[in-house]
Formats: structure tokens, C-alpha cells, sequence
């Protein structure tokens, strides 16, 4: 297993196994690097992952998306993690299923361009792809590699069905296709294990990652709420990793999207022990914030 350190910045093989008010305003986001030390054995890499607050806006979310790009790989970064919804967050249920997109649309050629224009990895998780009928679409975890190909993708299987307390009942089912695939990948950091949010509370997806298929980084973009976020968010993410002595990349979105919506944020990485690496708290938008770690637990037993 690789070695990592990471320094934060605030501001290829494909398995798939069947299992079981357009609100104008500037985009807000950070950007958090991990980079190698130059002492380090040449196996240590940089990675970034950003935190971002998405709007209906798909111009300004890109441009957002785009600046963030070019500072990581400027910073010598190899893959940049977006969280979920990064290119749209939509004012009510359903408006992302209007502009839900295939693969092949412009939209996710725009990102693919930026990949292969940085010459950087991008985790694009939670990208709105239209569905097989036109009142659903995919919730797709997209992984693009330096030279702006889709390396593989993974459509989200738990769908955010919930009636939450205190607040207000989601149904993602309502406009979202269920995906069926797990899904790893191999990257210039390591293999990754692919998944969208509501799936960190089925720690079993995790576990068939890591021990059948091979994955050593886990990837969960999220755009968890205000309420679950303060109550499971960290926990959860920490028992990820440790049950798995995985590494664990998990870029969120933050603050307020609308006057319906609010994210956690709390960007963060996580190491086999399950000690926190690097944080983005979720009031970091718009700044930078600089911080040296090393991430030396290759496993624990």
C-alpha cells in the first residue's frame, strides 16, 4: 500500500459485480491538497479533494470547478475529488432530472477537457446522467483519467430515501435510478473504491470493495444535510476506514444551496487507523488553510 503525506490547501481495470429559483450568487468553495514530501519514497503522490457549495447555476458551478482544477494540479496534485452534486444542485426535487445529461453530453465534456487540459485525475462524484426513461436519472460516481477519458464509472445503489428528524423527508427515489455495479478502479494513487453518499451507511458495499476487489483509497462524495452530518458524518467515514484499513477521501458539499437546502461539509481524509488527516470544516469556503501530516500507517492488525 502506498505511503501518503498530505499538506491542505484550503480554499486500468474496471470490475463491475452485480449486488445486491435559480439563485444567482458567486459559488463558493475550498480546495484541500495532500502532497507528498520530497524525502519521501517515490511512491508518495499528491491528491486533492474539494469543498464546494453547488448552485442551479451550471456555468458557475463549472467555473468553480474549473479554478479549483487548475490550482491542484498546479500544486502537483494527481486526482482532485469533487463531492456529489457538483455540477448542479437543483432548488427542488426532480429540477436535476431537466438537466440530467449522458455521459457523452456536453456537460460532462466540459470536465473531461479540464482533466485532459490540467493533465489531473478527477473524481466526479455524483454527476446528475440521464436515466432509461425521462422521469429518472443516474446518480454517477465518474472517475476521468489526465487525459480526459472516462476511466469507469459507478451509478449510486442507496438511494437517500428518509424522513429526516427535525427537517424534511427526502425521496430520491422519486427521480433516481437505482444502480446495481461495484465498482473499482486503478489510478495513478492507488486502487479506488467508488461510491455517493447515502452508501456510507452500508458498510458492507465497503467491505466487498476492499476485500474482493481490491480497493485501497475509499471514495465517498457526499452532500450530507446539516442534521446527519453533525450527528453520523465523521463517525461514520472513521468506522469506514478502520474496519477496512482503507484510506478514505470523502469531499463534501457545504452551506447553503438554497433556501431549501443546506450541506454539512467537513471535507475530509481519513487513515487505516481512523485518525483525521485533513479537514475542511464546513465554514471554509473561499480561504486557504494550511496543514502538514503524514500518513505512515500502510495497515493496522
Amino acid at each position: 500500500m502506498m505511503r501518503l503525506s498530505s499538506c491542505w490547501v484550503n480554499n486500468n481495470i474496471r470490475i463491475n459485480n452485480t449486488n445486491g429559483t435559480s439563485i444567482r450568487r458567486r459559488l463558493r468553495a475550498s480546495l484541500s491538497v495532500t502532497t507528498g514530501e520530497s524525502t519521501m519514497a517515490t511512491n508518495s503522490v499528491r491528491v486533492a479533494a474539494a469543498q464546494m457549495t453547488s448552485i442551479t447555476d451550471l456555468a458557475s458551478n463549472f467555473s468553480t470547478c474549473s479554478r479549483l482544477v487548475k490550482e491542484a494540479a498546479s500544486a502537483g496534485a494527481k486526482l482532485l475529488c469533487f463531492p456529489e452534486a457538483f455540477s448542479f444542485v437543483g432548488a427542488k426535487d426532480g429540477d436535476s432530472v431537466s438537466i440530467a445529461q449522458p455521459l457523452d453530453g456536453p456537460i460532462m465534456d466540459q470536465y473531461c477537457s479540464l482533466a485532459r487540459e490540467s493533465s489531473i485525475w478527477l473524481s466526479l462524484g455524483g454527476f446528475q446522467e440521464k436515466g432509461s426513461d425521462p422521469r429518472h436519472l443516474f446518480n454517477t460516481h465518474v472517475v476521468v483519467d489526465d487525459t480526459g477519458k472516462i476511466q469507469t464509472t459507478y451509478r449510486k445503489i442507496h438511494l437517500f430515501d428518509v424522513d429526516v428528524p427535525g427537517g424534511r423527508v427526502y425521496k430520491e427515489s422519486n427521480f433516481t435510478e437505482s444502480g446495481k455495479d461495484i465498482v473499482a478502479v486503478d489510478s495513478p494513487i492507488g486502487r479506488l473504491g467508488l461510491s455517493v453518499c447515502y452508501d456510507l451507511r452500508f458498510p458492507e458495499l465497503y467491505q466487498l470493495l476492499r476485500f474482493q476487489h481490491g480497493a485501497q483509497i475509499l471514495l465517498v462524495p457526499a452532500a450530507f444535510t446539516k442534521v446527519t452530518g453533525e450527528a453520523h458524518w465523521e463517525i461514520l467515514l472513521r468506522a469506514r476506514a478502520i474496519e477496512n484499513q482503507c484510506y478514505v477521501i470523502a469531499a463534501a458539499q457545504a452551506g447553503t444551496h438554497n433556501d431549501k437546502r443546506e450541506s454539512y461539509g467537513d471535507t475530509l481524509i481519513i487513515d487505516p487507523w481512523g485518525t483525521v488527516v485533513g479537514r475542511l470544516p464546513g465554514k471554509k469556503l473561499d480561504t486557504y488553510h494550511i496543514h502538514q501530516a503524514n500518513l505512515l500507517k500502510d495497515e493496522v492488525h
